[in-house]
């Protein structure tokens, strides 16, 4: 029987700790921690349910902090899992039988459904989407400091069941995320010598709610989803304004 290690990167997650290291359980003993600083009880909480925890200080840099979650296992594969997910029954099914048989190496893309401010989406922003998050462990190195996406060049399949991602609690902790993620693509697209003008800020953010609007049927979500979109608008064109200032800023 194959080992799995589950890969869970936290900081000041005390409210979801408890309930993702459980659920983690359902599939392997081995659930590592990698917390970048939490101020509150994060560790402990994770620690006393019976996860090991490891500790890298954040540098703007999601791969960083996945890549180095690598180095704290021997397992045969490992799944990386957010704080604020959950595996569903097929899905812990099906993880358990990968590792009772002897496959050929792959990686396993996985269906996300997200809920947030009290509501499911099924179109717009938040439609449910596939991440690859299940790897044999020497096969992968994560790329992108932030909409980090993993490099890894065996055969792709699908899991059965999905993932529930409770993303955002309420509109402060979207506001968190926004100004948090803006600033971090921000500064790597600066980095990487991307450039934008005023107008250019404008069309990408037309774009962008244009796709989550009319090519994602955002509106089929109901004004929820509608809103969503308009907020979609709002975080693109802010992150491209903070490219912008950069960019101002070095003339």
């Amino acid at each position: 029987m194959s080992s799995l290690a589950i890969l869970i990167l936290t900081r000041n997650e005390e409210e979801n700790i408890i309930s993702v290291v459980e659920n983690a359980k359902k599939c392997t003993d081995e659930v590592i921690i990698i917390d970048s600083g939490s101020t509150d009880r994060t560790v402990d909480l994770a620690k006393e349910h019976g996860a090991k925890v490891s500790f890298r200080a954040w540098t703007d840099d999601f791969s960083a902090q996945r890549n180095f979650a690598l180095e704290q296992t021997n397992a045969d594969w490992v799944l990386y899992l957010d704080a604020d997910e959950r595996i569903d029954v097929k899905m812990t099914e099906a993880i358990r039988s990968i590792l009772q048989e002897e496959t050929e190496p792959c990686q396993y893309l996985m269906k996300r459904k997200s809920v947030a401010f009290g509501t499911k989406f099924n179109h717009g922003v938040l439609k449910p989407d596939y991440v690859a998050r299940m790897f044999p462990r020497t096969s992968v190195h994560w790329i992108h400091k932030v909409h980090e996406r993993p490099q890894c060049a065996l055969p792709m399949k699908q899991m059965p069941g999905h993932l529930e991602h409770y993303t955002y609690k309420n509109w402060q902790h979207w506001e968190g995320k926004l100004c948090q993620y803006t600033t971090i693509w921000a500064e790597d697209a600066y980095r990487r010598g991307k450039k934008t003008s005023l107008s250019n800020i404008f069309f990408h953010s037309l774009g962008g709610f244009f796709k989550m609007f009319i090519l994602r049927a955002g509106f089929l979500d109901g004004w929820m989803g509608v809103y969503v979109c308009f907020n979609h608008f709002f975080y693109t064109m802010l992150k491209y304004l903070k490219l912008y200032e950069l960019q101002r800023s070095e003339k």
